[in-house]
C-alpha cells in the first residue's frame, strides 16, 4: 500500500512530466481524517486512503471532471457537506505540433503563442527548419514526423497541423496523430487533395473512425485568404474543438 507521505512527491512526478493530475486532501471533517490523501492521475490507478471512504466514487468523478473542464484547483464538500475536500489539480500544457516549415507556420506560431501553446515545428529539411525563419517557436525539430511526434508526445492536449503539401511528411504524420489521444488532428489541402490522402491513409491501415477525427479541409469559414487569416482560422478552430464548441461550417481550399 502507498503511504500518505508518498503521495506529494508523486503528484510532483506527474507535473514534471506533464501529465493531467489531481492531489485530493481532507481540509475539514473527522479529526482523524484530516490531511487524508488521494492521488488520482487522468490516465492511471488512482492512490490513496481517502478512496476508502463511502464518497470515493464521487470523489473520482469531480476528480476527473475538474480535469475534463481544465478548472483551477478547488474544493468540493462530500457527506452533506460535512467534509470538505480540496482537489488540486494539474493539466498539462497545451501543445501544438506543426509539420513542414512553410510560411504560415509562422503566423500560426505567432498566434498560438498568446493562447498559452507550446510550439513544435517539425520538418526534417533543415534548410527551411531554422531559428531564424521561425525564432518564435519554442522547440525546432529537425527530424521526420515518425522520429519527432512519438518523442514528443501526443497526449490529450496535443493538436497536430499538417501542411507540408508533401505525402512522404505529412502521411507519416497523420498516421501517428490519428491514433493518438490528440484532440485536434488538422491537415491543409483542397478536397481533391484530401480525398487523395484519404485513400492513401485507408490503404495503409487507417481505419474510417481514425479518418472521420481529421479536419480537412482545415479551419473555420471566416473567408481567409492570406496567410495570416488562414493560420487564424486554423487556430479559431483548434481552440473551438479543445473548448468543445460547435464549429462552423468549412470551406474548399485551394492552396
Amino acid at each position: 500500500m502507498v503511504s500518505e507521505t508518498s503521495l506529494f512527491p508523486l503528484f510532483k512526478d506527474y507535473i514534471n512530466k506533464d501529465e493531467g493530475v489531481a492531489l485530493a486532501v481532507l481540509v475539514r471533517g473527522p479529526e482523524d481524517l484530516l490531511g487524508a490523501k488521494a492521488l488520482i492521475p487522468e490516465k492511471g490507478d488512482a492512490l490513496g486512503s481517502l478512496l476508502e471512504q463511502p464518497w470515493r466514487d464521487q470523489l473520482l468523478e469531480d476528480a476527473y471532471q475538474l480535469m475534463q473542464k481544465r478548472a483551477d484547483s478547488t474544493t468540493r464538500r462530500y457527506q452533506n457537506g460535512e467534509v470538505e475536500i480540496f482537489f488540486d489539480i494539474h493539466r498539462p500544457l497545451p501543445r501544438l505540433i506543426i509539420v513542414g516549415a512553410v510560411h504560415i507556420a509562422d503566423s500560426i506560431i505567432r498566434y498560438a503563442k498568446p493562447l498559452g501553446f507550446r510550439t513544435y515545428l517539425v520538418d526534417p529539411r533543415t534548410a527551411f527548419a531554422t531559428t531564424e525563419r521561425f525564432p518564435h517557436v519554442d522547440e525546432m525539430r529537425a527530424q521526420w514526423p515518425d522520429e519527432a511526434l512519438p518523442d514528443i508526445g501526443l497526449n490529450s492536449e496535443a493538436a497536430v497541423v499538417v501542411i507540408t503539401h508533401d505525402p512522404k511528411l505529412d502521411d507519416p504524420a497523420l498516421k501517428i496523430a490519428l491514433a493518438s489521444p490528440a484532440f485536434y488532428v488538422g491537415a491543409l489541402g483542397s478536397p481533391k487533395t484530401h480525398a487523395q490522402r484519404v485513400e492513401r491513409l485507408l490503404a495503409e491501415g487507417l481505419s474510417q473512425e481514425q479518418l472521420n477525427r481529421l479536419h480537412a479541409p482545415i479551419g473555420l469559414n471566416i473567408g481567409g485568404r492570406t496567410p495570416a487569416e488562414i493560420a487564424l482560422s486554423i487556430m479559431a478552430e483548434i481552440i473551438a474543438t479543445r473548448n468543445k464548441a460547435p464549429l462552423a461550417n468549412r470551406v474548399p481550399q485551394n492552396h
